[in-house]
């Protein structure tokens, strides 16, 4: 029998270094939800959580990523005697899967049962790429929860995104469900508990991308509701279109939009000092007008 051609293995999704925390968290769980999926839970400089003039500040990262991605942050919170709260979103990092329809409201919902599970009433959220259409969200539809939202890298919709020669989305979505099947038909001589990525890590992949791919769907005008105070930031070299930044910002009363000269995309990798420096700014005044 002829042996079957290997297709061409997927590389890691974000593989890029980035500096995780460097101080361990005082709480480290899983929340179960209804759908079965258990979202990774780290809270880091726990006593922060105690200063009644402040909120703690939840971290939602983007997409195959987890929420060691804001290292630097979290680092500067708890330096500063403050309270950060990481979570890995469904499917990514520490998390499973569960077997709800994938989807950012879903994500949305997830980081808001973290919240509950750890009895926090009010949190600042810094959404990074997905983990900030998560974060625009639940501001909207969780206004009571949030007590500002630092926004980096959000689109409204899938065309939102600028095309990049480097990145087919479709193209690495199909060469992982390639190499997953060719992984599970059981390949001569390959032992597939060995390979990298699994079967099971390949297809994950494959959902994230066409996640991008097929979402989300905001109308901008339903940002409207949103009453907490706002930044958004974009960098100069973003891959987010320009136009679709500025319609995230004129749809949010009160926003401040932010551009990081020379950056692209990935703040928190390329740009932690301007996105400390935001962050801080908001918590200030938020502190600063504790009846909003």
């Amino acid at each position: 029998m002829p042996r079957v051609t290997a297709p061409v293995p997927p590389q890691p999704h974000f593989p890029s270094y980035y500096l995780r925390p460097t101080v361990a968290p005082s709480v480290a769980r899983k929340v179960r939800t209804a759908d079965g999926a258990q979202i990774a839970a780290f809270v880091y400089g726990a006593d922060g959580a105690r200063r009644e003039s402040t909120h703690p500040v939840l971290f939602l990262h983007g997409n195959g990523e987890e929420h060691g991605i804001f290292g630097v942050q979290i680092n500067g919170l708890v330096g500063d005697g403050r309270c950060a709260i990481g979570v890995d979103s469904r499917a990514q990092g520490a998390s499973t899967r569960g077997t709800a329809p994938l989807t950012y409201e879903l994500m949305a919902a997830d980081a808001l049962a973290v919240l509950d599970a750890l009895d926090v009433p009010r949190a600042h959220v810094v959404g990074f790429s997905d983990g900030a259409i998560e974060a625009l969200l639940m501001a909207r539809d969780y206004p009571e929860r949030v007590a500002s939202v630092l926004s980096m890298g959000a689109n409204l919709s899938p065309e939102g995104v600028l095309a990049e020669d480097d990145w087919d989305m479709e193209g690495t979505a199909q060469q992982c469900e390639a190499w997953a099947a060719w992984l599970e038909r059981g390949p001569e001589g390959v032992d597939p508990s060995i390979v990298t990525p699994s079967a099971k890590e390949a297809r994950a992949t494959a959902e994230l991308m066409r996640l991008m791919l097929d979402e989300p769907h905001i109308p901008a005008a339903s940002l409207g509701a949103i009453r907490c105070p706002v930044t958004v930031m974009t960098g100069e070299f973003d891959c987010i279109d320009p136009a679709e930044t500025q319609r995230i910002a004129d749809a949010i009363p009160g926003a401040r939009k932010v551009m990081v000269p020379g950056a692209d995309h990935v703040l928190p990798k390329c740009a932690p000092d301007d996105v400390n420096r935001e962050l801080f700014s908001l918590l200030r005044l938020v502190e600063s007008n504790p009846c909003r």
